[in-house]
């Protein structure tokens, strides 16, 4: 499972022009399935991005989302499973099929909700996404590799 997470000071998700979601200070969770992802991979993502310390506290990154009560989106998004290594067109092999990737989408949804307050872009749909980056602060996590 991969994750790009990125401190915000506000985002939504529209589709079709229409806002669906937004939030103020807090992050926003790109969220990937891979094959062969498991609960597991949903348990080390919400756990790093809950308690990942990336907001500020006399100039050091000292506290986490679960201190700052701030939102969390989650936004599905396979293509951070595209694989430019050969060729010009992303290769998507590695992304889970949409059906276990739905399912284990909303299993983090529920997993997230548990611990902070979540809200969710809408899966499989070609969304548009506002995010206004603070600091710019942006991590990249994968539940199988270290970068």
């Amino acid at each position: 499972m991969r994750a790009v997470v990125q401190r915000v000071s506000e985002a939504s998700v529209s589709v079709s022009g229409k806002v669906l979601v937004e939030i103020g200070q807090g992050l926003v969770v790109l969220l990937a399935v891979g094959r062969g992802d498991t609960e597991d991979d949903i348990d080390y993502i919400v756990d790093k991005v809950s308690n990942m310390r990336i907001f500020e506290r006399d100039g050091k990154f000292d506290r986490s989302i679960l201190d700052t009560g701030g939102e969390v989106l989650l936004v599905s998004q396979f293509t951070l499973y595209g694989d430019v290594r050969k060729g010009r067109r992303p290769s998507f092999t590695d992304a889970a099929p949409p059906d276990i990737a739905r399912g284990l989408y909303e299993v983090a949804l529920k997993r997230f909700n548990r611990v902070l307050p979540a809200k969710e872009g809408e899966f499989q749909a070609r969304m548009s996404v506002t995010i206004v980056n603070d600091g710019p602060v942006t991590i990249l996590l994968d539940s199988k590799r270290v970068f």
